[in-house]
């Protein structure tokens, strides 16, 4: 049962953490274009 009263909070920590990590790099444009820059190297002349 002690290892609930630290484990709890910790999961809350780390997924909050996930979560605002995710925010973040979807608002400074990580995961805007995935397609067209693997495609750009084979049409590069």
């Amino acid at each position: 049962m002690n290892a609930l009263i630290f484990l709890i909070p910790l999961a809350l920590v780390m997924g909050a953490s996930f979560v605002g990590l995710f925010f973040w790099a979807v608002r400074n444009g990580q995961y805007d274009d995935l397609d067209d820059p693997p495609e750009r190297v084979l049409h590069d002349q």
